[in-house]
């Protein structure tokens, strides 16, 4: 088991790969697909997959002339994992999330679904803010997404549209600000008052 650990937790590449394979259970993915994912240069995973696929983490397979890999869930070690990767996921160990204070005048960023376990939220993340840099928010996502190994269902919105949103009652953000959250940034003096009241 010692050996199996050591090579598990070798690296930063081999843990982003590891975790990417872990909450993507079921799907295949090729070497170029895995790099992009997860923000490394593919050169760099080359001795990585080659660790995984030995040790029994990952398994592979031709299809289309390429070869893919995919989880394999009957890896010793896979429930333990999981739940450490999961774990792992949540705010605030996830350090780019903060880079989303820099995309614009931004007055409110808010976490939840896969960031905090919450498996029944419909979205992920909420922006709201003014003059948000598209390019900025994009690269921020990605960043992100090859943080935590997974995809993310955000929203952005600009402050008119979430007062008009919140003035509606509109069910989609109720539920969000309803259920668990975390707070990145709040420049909203309201909103806590407006979260306490639709929770009592």
């Amino acid at each position: 088991m010692p050996e199996v650990l050591e090579t598990m937790f070798g690296s930063k590449s081999r843990a982003r790969m590891m975790r990417f394979f872990i909450l993507n259970p079921g799907k295949y993915f090729d070497r170029a697909t895995v790099a992009e994912k997860i923000q490394l240069p593919r050169q760099k995973l080359r001795k990585d997959f080659s660790a995984l696929q030995k040790i029994g983490l990952i398994k592979s397979r031709k299809a289309q002339g390429k070869k893919v890999f995919i989880l394999n869930e009957q890896f010793a070690y896979y429930p333990e994992l999981r739940e450490l990767f999961i774990k792992a996921n949540a705010y605030p160990h996830c350090s780019e999330v903060k880079t989303l204070k820099d995309i614009g005048r931004v007055k409110l960023v808010m976490v939840s679904g896969v960031f905090l376990n919450h498996t029944k939220a419909d979205l992920d993340l909420l922006i709201v803010g003014d003059d948000i840099s598209r390019a900025k928010l994009k690269r921020s996502i990605t960043a992100i997404e090859a943080e935590i190994g997974k995809e993310v269902r955000y929203m952005s919105l600009t402050i008119e549209e979430f007062d008009y949103r919140l003035e509606m009652m509109d069910r989609f953000i109720i539920e969000f600000l309803a259920g668990p959250h975390g707070m990145i940034v709040n420049r909203i003096p309201r909103l806590n008052r407006f979260i306490a009241e639709i929770k009592s």
